[in-house]
């Protein structure tokens, strides 16, 4: 029996090109290349350059997931952006993107799930993929979070950079039992937990942009538990398991957050893609941003099993299973 799945075709990403290592960071504020190692396994980050704005990294993801998938930008009828760094109140980014990309047809608009964005933008895009909506979809994570970082909090400052990463669903009739594409998503959000991690403006509030601000011990105390509650959701729904999947692409914000979810989800070491010591934490691109790194240097391959987890502000949580 064949049914409607949103498959992969093509991945991409982008990253600025100014590089900011610990060490460029330890001259500005009270910090040590040992001390942020130590703590979130980052070593350098990229930072967007003046005039450089999220739809400009989100094009360029987006460009490049077309060229991998041999398609071009008319073949796209949806996109879905997940940013918590727009270019402005609106219209949405995406607008501007699917505008910049010559794109006349279909929706485009902005989702907003902080660093669990892409993938419920993923699952918001297979939605729709598989209602018959829309054929193509370019799902894209693009942050400039150094706009919204206090450069005099050392606890924040060094955690995030910028970039930019997409992938292309198409609407495909596959075989339900093993067919590639999207298995099964699950998302999650409890604003009761909002002051852990928010930003201190906005247009209703402040009429500012405001910037970030963390509890980081309480962040890292909630997030274990909640990555592994979607992660065996991900498992009972689709009768997979920590065994079975090839990759584990979580999203990237510290490396002792990756390591302490996979120990109790007992997945392989080996099986973990970890880019956060190159990136830092870039949010809703991370988990894309990764995917093109391990789909690039061979690691991923069609027809291998991934699963993709993240937790953000909100706080928000969630899975995807997805058949490469």
């Amino acid at each position: 029996m064949s049914v409607i799945r949103s498959v992969v075709r093509g991945v991409g990403s982008y990253l600025p090109a100014t590089l900011v290592t610990n060490a460029d960071l330890a001259s500005r504020v009270d910090t040590s290349d040992e001390w942020i190692v130590q703590r979130t396994g980052i070593r350098e980050r990229h930072i967007a350059a003046e005039g450089e704005m999220t739809s400009d990294l989100g094009r360029e993801a987006a460009l490049r997931a077309l060229a991998d998938a041999g398609l071009e930008p008319g073949d796209i009828d949806l996109i879905v952006l997940a940013t918590s760094t727009p270019d402005q109140t609106f219209p949405a980014t995406a607008a501007t993107i699917q505008a910049q990309l010559g794109i006349t047809q279909g929706a485009a608009f902005d989702l907003q799930a902080v660093c669990s964005g892409f993938v419920f933008a993923l699952s918001t895009a297979d939605a729709h993929l598989r209602t018959g909506m829309f054929k193509r979809a370019l799902v894209i994570g693009a942050e400039t979070f150094s706009r919204i970082l206090d450069w005099t909090d050392r606890g924040t400052c060094v955690l995030f950079g910028d970039g930019a990463g997409a992938v292309v669903l198409e609407a495909v009739a596959v075989d339900a039992a093993g067919g590639r594409g999207v298995l099964t998503s699950h998302l999650r959000t409890d604003g009761r937990h909002r002051s852990k991690l928010f930003v201190d403006g906005g247009p209703s509030s402040t009429q500012t942009v405001g910037h970030l601000r963390m509890e980081g011990r309480e962040v890292f105390r909630h997030a274990v538990g909640m990555i592994t509650d979607v992660i065996e959701d991900a498992f009972a729904a689709s009768g997979e398991s920590a065994e079975t999947i090839d990759w584990f692409v979580p999203h990237q914000a510290n490396r002792r957050i990756i390591d302490a979810s996979a120990q109790k989800l007992q997945i392989a070491p080996g099986k973990v893609v970890t880019t956060v010591d190159r990136h830092g934490n870039t949010s809703a691109a991370s988990i894309p941003l990764a995917l093109d790194v391990a789909r690039k240097d061979g690691r991923i391959k069609d027809d291998d099993l991934v699963l993709l987890e993240a937790m953000g502000g909100g706080f928000t949580w969630a899975s995807a299973l997805v058949r490469w």
